[in-house]
C-alpha cells in the first residue's frame, strides 16, 4: 500500500509537468504561426520591391533599387495631398480629442456615457458604410447652400478628423487612467485656477498619450482609402486613391516599393518617438 501510495503522486506529477509542456508548446506555435502571419508579407512585399522586372515575374532577371527612385515622379502630388491631410487630421482631432478625453476621464456628468458613445461611434461602423454616409451628408450640405465641399480638401478634412477623433479621445482616457488625480487636487488646492492645472499638470501627465494619439491620427488619416474613394475630387487625390488607380494599369514592383517606404517611415518615426516619449505606457 505504501508503495502504491507513493506511486500516485509522482504519476500524477509526470502528467503534470507534460501539460505544462504541451501547453507551452501551443503557446510558442501560436506566437509564431501570428509572427509569421505579419512578418512574411512584409518580407515578401520586400522582396518584390526588388524585382529588376515591369511584369512581376519570378524568378526575376535581376534586382535593383530603381522601383525606389521612381516614387517621387509617379506619386509625388498625392504624397504632398496626404501629408497635408495628415497634417490637418492631427491638428483637428487633437483640437477636438484632448479636451473631451479630459472631460471625460476627470468629470461625471449627466450625458457623459452618450457622449462619450458618440466620440467613438465611427470605430464601430463599417469604413465603406461610413464613407458613403459621409459623402451623402456633404453632397446633402453642398445642394441645402450651394457649396463645393463634396470633392474638396475641406470634406476630406472633416471626414477624417472624424475617424481620427475616436483614437484621440481612447489614447487620452488611456493616459489619464493610469495618472492619479492627487497633483491636480493639490495644484488647485494651492490657488491654481482649472485651466492652469491643466495646463500646468495634466497636460504634461498626458504627454505620452497626446503624441501617441497624433501619430495613431496620422497613421490613419495618411492609410486612409475608404474615405478618400468617395470624397476625393480633381486636383485632389490622396496616396492610397492614387496606388489604387495605377494598379488599374500596371502591375509591377513599384507598388511594392511604396508599400516598404510607408513601413520604414512610420517604423523609423515610432523608434524616434519612443526614445523620447514611452509610448508603451500609455498601453500599459
Amino acid at each position: 500500500m505504501t508503495t502504491t501510495s507513493n506511486a500516485m503522486p509522482s504519476v500524477r506529477g509526470n502528467h503534470d509537468g507534460a501539460m505544462r509542456i504541451a501547453e507551452r508548446a501551443v503557446v510558442l506555435g501560436l506566437i509564431a504561426s501570428g509572427a509569421m502571419l505579419i512578418v512574411v508579407p512584409l518580407l515578401l512585399t520586400l522582396y518584390l520591391s526588388l524585382f529588376d522586372e515591369k511584369l512581376i515575374l519570378f524568378p526575376p532577371r535581376g534586382y535593383t533599387l530603381d522601383w525606389y527612385l521612381a516614387i517621387t515622379p509617379n506619386f509625388g502630388d498625392a504624397i504632398v495631398t496626404s501629408l497635408r491631410l495628415g497634417a490637418c487630421s492631427v491638428v483637428g482631432s487633437l483640437a477636438l480629442g484632448v479636451p473631451a478625453g479630459i472631460g471625460l476621464a476627470r468629470h461625471r456628468f449627466r450625458g457623459r456615457g452618450a457622449i462619450a458613445t458618440l466620440l467613438l461611434a465611427p470605430l464601430t461602423v463599417p469604413a465603406i458604410a461610413l464613407g458613403l454616409a459621409v459623402y451623402v451628408a456633404l453632397v446633402a450640405v453642398d445642394v441645402q447652400l450651394g457649396s463645393a465641399v463634396t470633392g474638396s480638401m475641406l470634406g476630406l478634412v472633416l471626414a477624417h478628423i472624424m475617424i481620427t477623433t475616436p483614437w484621440v479621445v481612447r489614447l487620452c482616457l488611456a493616459s489619464l487612467t493610469n495618472h492619479e488625480r492627487a497633483a491636480e487636487e493639490a495644484a488647485a488646492s494651492l490657488g491654481a485656477g482649472p485651466l492652469m492645472v491643466i495646463w500646468r499638470v495634466t497636460l504634461p501627465a498626458m504627454r505620452a498619450g497626446i503624441v501617441a494619439a497624433a501619430l495613431f491620427a496620422f497613421v490613419i488619416s495618411f492609410e486612409n482609402l475608404e474615405l478618400a474613394l468617395f470624397l476625393t475630387g480633381p486636383g485632389v487625390t490622396t496616396l492610397p486613391v492614387a496606388v489604387l488607380q495605377y494598379l488599374e494599369y500596371h502591375i509591377d514592383p513599384l507598388v511594392s516599393a511604396v508599400a516598404v517606404a510607408q513601413v520604414v517611415v512610420v517604423a523609423a518615426l515610432l523608434l524616434v518617438l519612443d526614445r523620447f516619449v514611452r509610448l508603451g505606457q500609455v498601453a500599459r
